[in-house]
């Protein structure tokens, strides 16, 4: 890991639940340019359990006392979605920057009114999409950027495994839980069409956009057969790409994630793994000029540990978002309503169109 900076983001996280357990205190503890400040949860001995593992130099059951403390600067919401908004808008009325797990918000509505929040606050707020610092698709991004040209189409997919859990549970900490664990008054997965397309179709819709900008509209078809759900999206870009996403839970084989991008000098396909096995994506990138291929090593996998530097390096160092800011999660939450209105009508859907939640 590299070296801890002289001067370092004091960084506190709301919630002490399995996202926070399996990501954000190991980043935290790791990260250059980052402090595990504080940690806050309502639930006394989940967060004395975590505070005794993580040894934050402040431990909170109140988050409005956590967000009064002068010494803390950031804050991480590792909450259920259901509370990201509220939680975020609370933190930059206390002055604090904001890193927010995905999806940053479950409606339209929600998200654009944090993304009024951040414009009125003057703070930093980056949501968690943690691929956008997976150095595969950072080489990806860079070619485009560069060298490939005019781009003509991308496919994209994430198809989550029937084997998922047995594996991760195989790599991440053993999740410790509590019975006095905050909840949302909706269980999240009374609902698994929403629940999927917020907890999975998130990751792909942001690193669609990523690589090929806005999306405009979608045609969407989801089918319900042998035990699956699979989404097939044709996605129109703002710039005249043509898209095709696939989202499907869960697959009989492998996690099964990855792109292809056709240019005009070049393409790229890439394979991406479960982010819980910490290692960069497969990404070859074959230049027509060159006719050949390159990958990146990308010896460094954390990508949680990444955004988390990334993150405080703009705050400290003023340094270029490279994350995706609060203008990128509203439309990925657009997105992925436009894809849900779009499957249940069988017609398609513009972006602009759309209001309501996922």
């Amino acid at each position: 890991m590299p070296r801890k900076a002289d001067r370092r983001l004091r960084v506190g996280v709301l919630g002490c639940g399995p996202i926070a357990q399996a990501a954000h205190f190991e980043s935290c503890t790791k990260a250059a340019n980052v402090d595990l400040y504080a940690i806050c949860d309502v639930a006394d001995d989940l967060r004395a359990r975590m505070a005794a593992t993580h040894a934050p130099q402040k431990s909170y059951a109140d988050y409005d006392a956590m967000l009064a403390d002068p010494d803390l600067e950031a804050v991480i919401i590792a909450t259920s979605d259901a509370f990201h908004v509220p939680a975020a808008i609370r933190a930059l009325e206390a002055g604090k920057h904001v890193l927010c797990e995905k999806p940053v918000a479950t409606s339209v509505e929600a998200a654009e009114e944090l993304a009024a929040a951040v414009a009125a606050s003057g703070k930093v707020v980056q949501v968690g999409h943690m691929k956008r610092f997976d150095a595969g698709l950072q080489a990806a991004r860079a070619f485009i950027d560069d060298g490939m040209g005019e781009m003509t189409a991308l496919k994209a997919w994430y198809c989550d495994s029937t084997h998922r859990y047995p594996m991760t549970d195989a790599v991440q900490p053993l999740m410790v839980t509590s019975a006095n664990a905050r909840k949302p008054k909706e269980d999240p997965k009374a609902n698994l069409n929403r629940y999927y397309m917020l907890a999975h179709g998130s990751h792909l819709v942001d690193t669609a956009r990523y690589f090929a900008g806005e999306i405009v509209a979608v045609d969407a078809r989801l089918s319900m057969r042998g035990g699956m759900r699979c989404w097939f999206v044709d996605v129109e870009f703002a710039n005249g790409v043509l898209g095709h996403l696939d989202l499907t839970v869960a697959v009989r084989m492998d996690w099964h994630e990855g792109f292809q991008i056709y240019g005009q000098n070049g393409s790229v396909v890439g394979k991406t793994y479960n982010p819980w096995y910490y290692k960069t994506s497969e990404v070859d990138i074959f230049h027509e000029a060159e006719g050949g291929s390159r990958r990146v090593l990308g010896a460094d996998g954390h990508f949680y540990r990444r955004q988390l530097e990334g993150f405080a390096s703009v705050i400290l160092d003023g340094a270029t978002m490279t994350g995706a800011d609060a203008g990128d999660g509203v439309a990925s939450v657009r997105a992925m309503v436009a894809i849900a209105r779009s499957a249940e009508s069988r017609k398609p859907v513009r972006l602009a169109d759309v209001s309501g939640e996922v």
